[in-house]
């Protein structure tokens, strides 16, 4: 028999492996030539759906109220619309294994926005966390043979911009709540009023399509990612409330490990020892900057992000 801890840690390597899939699943939907407003209106509403479906019965219990309604505003704009708009572009650009590897940066970002707000209190472990995730970032930047081209270190920034947005949302969160939302309350709302206004960008910027048959594999990926994302965020919170957050929150290992993984298998990637390395600083940073189990945060903590 499995033990309880074993078939915890199997569904977290599940959610993680599923999270990371979703990177190689987005570079495929972006290189179609899908542009950014108009994915993330069919993402947004796919995600509407398929989280209506699942959580039925609690939508008429939905609270809308303007303190409502800026959550739903602040997640559907800082933790959709501006990352995934600088995360698709860069995307385009850039190997899938380099979009995971950047990703990791999201808790070494979040640490010195919680000093800012007094969400968090100083520690040189957690400091010395972010000089690792620093210098990962540097080997990927910083070394003539550590990108398959040169021309694309101009987009690193770009990819670093999501990170950040996320670093920023989960912050947010913590400093001033959730207006009383759960989190699939706030997933749900963020998708609809996300939706809402991906629509006109979407239209005004000539970046709407609709996918029409004969489905090429863009419009496939661009399917999955977005229902693997909310099937995978249900089981993190899931988790979080079987297992606790420190727990659940090793899933950022995973996601990392797992996208480069992904990539390597499904689009035939291959990385410099430079990016080898970088991974390695990135998992030592995260391991220093995650909280221990006193300074655990809860599910409200947790960023809704696409």
């Amino acid at each position: 028999m499995i033990s309880e801890r074993g078939r915890l840690t199997a569904f977290l390597l599940l959610l993680g492996c599923g999270w990371g899939l979703t990177q190689p699943l987005i570079k495929v939907t972006v290189t179609a030539g899908y542009q950014p407003f108009g994915l993330i209106f069919w993402q947004m509403l796919i995600g509407a759906v398929l989280l209506g479906i699942l959580r039925w019965r609690q939508l008429g219990q939905l609270p809308f109220t303007l303190k409502t309604l800026g959550v739903w505003l602040m997640i559907a704009t800082i933790g959709s619309l501006i990352s995934n708009t600088t995360g698709y572009r860069a995307a385009f650009h850039l190997p899938s294994g380099i979009m995971s590897i950047v990703i990791a940066t999201i808790p070494m970002m979040a640490f010195p926005i919680a000093l800012a707000l007094g969400n968090d209190h100083f520690s040189f472990r957690r400091m010395l966390g972010i000089a690792l995730g620093l210098i990962g970032v540097g080997f990927i930047a910083l070394p003539e043979a550590s990108l398959p081209e040169r021309a694309m270190i101009a987009f690193l920034p770009l990819a670093l911009v999501a990170p950040f947005c996320y670093a920023c949302e989960g912050n947010i969160v913590a400093k001033w709540g959730t207006a009383g939302l759960d989190p699939f309350q706030v997933l749900f709302g963020a998708s609809v009023v996300g939706m809402l206004i991906a629509l006109p960008l979407a239209i005004g910027s000539g970046q709407f399509f609709i996918p029409q048959p004969p489905f090429i594999l863009a419009d496939v990926t661009m399917t999955l990612s977005a229902m693997i994302h909310v099937l995978v965020y249900s089981g993190y919170v899931w988790l979080i409330g079987r297992a606790g957050s420190v727990f659940a929150g090793q899933v950022s290992y995973i996601v990392t490990g797992s996208g480069v993984f992904w990539a390597m298998l499904l689009l035939g990637e291959s990385y410099s020892l430079w990016i080898w390395a970088a991974l390695m600083c990135m998992g030592a940073g995260l391991a220093l900057v995650q909280p221990r189990l006193a300074q655990a945060h809860t599910v409200s903590d947790t960023p809704a992000h696409g």
